[in-house]
């Protein structure tokens, strides 16, 4: 256990670390801690408060955000191959941010607070449903894939209707980090600091919870409340991270199945904690490998995150038993 928390923060601080020094333009570690005393007024200054510590704190807060997400919806619904897309977060936050192009909005914390609404909206309506044709996991995941569904119909039909909204569309369904703000991030971190430790204090009862409804249910929980609530701290977490940054894949499905690998049995606790620390540094590294591998061009995020996560994800699976297991 000890190692797995040591290897944690030495990935994030190695993460933040290369995320400060390497850019458009180079700074050395002497240069960073002479930006950190001086402030803005020195060019080092300027380029850590004002582009890279606001970008630095949002993929942290993203990976760490999505990568417990994605843990604890493979808690609650018993199935690991759950992500947040699972249960509408991408579909509801995408129409959103459809609505806002056409309308007109194309930018700022206006996008950023209807993504927000849009996943939880979506997910809301997600559980309602569920709630009301049964208390099973497996009708969440039903439900969730024909909401998704529906409202990603939605979304194209508006593409086609406005083909220009098109373009804001697609720059948001690749994922990025290259207009964030500090005056978008603020009020994200606040609600992702609160789920997250809301989550924390549920980890007994999701820990219940995947010993099985009857079962659990034998111990005094109750598992539809605990399920939904599980499920709605879940879909805060991904729809404050896709306001952010847009939609990023694998990070929800990847990061928890290697921790599950690497510590077998592991309690809800650990894996979510665990799951945010190495979410926040896979996150933070691979952006920088956006913004440096191509110089001075910088490529979206999502595509590097496909590259890299698509094949461990794979080999993840080819490595349980032939494929037999998950």
């Amino acid at each position: 256990m000890i190692y797995l928390y040591g290897a944690a923060f030495l990935f994030l601080l190695l993460s933040s670390l290369f995320a400060c020094l390497a850019g458009a333009s180079e700074l050395s570690l002497k240069e960073i801690f002479q930006g950190i005393s001086e402030g803005k007024e020195s060019v080092s200054g300027r380029i850590l408060y004002l582009v890279r510590f606001p970008r630095l704190l949002a993929t942290i807060l993203c990976g760490g955000a999505l990568a417990l997400s994605g843990c604890v919806i493979q808690r609650a619904l018993a199935n690991p191959l759950a992500s947040p897309s699972i249960i509408g977060t991408g579909a509801g936050a995408g129409l959103a941010v459809t609505l806002c192009s056409a309308l007109g909005i194309m930018g700022g914390l206006s996008v950023s607070l209807f993504a927000f609404l849009g996943a939880f909206l979506s997910v809301m309506t997600v559980s309602l449903i569920s709630a009301k044709l049964s208390s099973s996991k497996g009708t969440v995941i039903l439900v969730g894939v024909a909401v998704g569904a529906l409202l990603n119909a939605i979304s194209d039909a508006i593409v086609h209707l406005y083909p220009e909204v098109g373009i804001f569309r697609n720059d948001f369904k690749i994922g990025n980090f290259s207009f964030v703000a500090m005056s978008r991030i603020a009020p994200a971190s606040v609600l992702i600091l609160i789920a997250s430790l809301a989550l924390l204090f549920l980890s007994v009862p999701m820990d219940v919870l995947s010993l099985g409804d009857e079962n659990a249910r034998g111990l005094g929980v109750h598992t539809t409340a605990v399920r939904t609530a599980l499920l709605l701290l879940s879909a805060i977490l991904a729809g404050c991270a896709v306001s952010l940054c847009g939609l990023l894949s694998f990070v929800g499905l990847v990061v928890p199945h290697t921790i599950k690998k690497l510590w077998k049995g592991i309690p809800s606790f650990h894996l979510m904690l665990l799951s945010f620390l190495y979410g926040a540094g896979f996150v933070t590294f691979c952006d920088t490998v956006a913004r440096t591998a191509f110089s001075p061009y910088e490529i979206p995020v999502g595509i590097i995150m496909a590259f890299l996560g698509a094949p461990f994800f794979l080999c993840l699976l080819l490595s349980r038993k032939g494929g037999k297991q998950i």
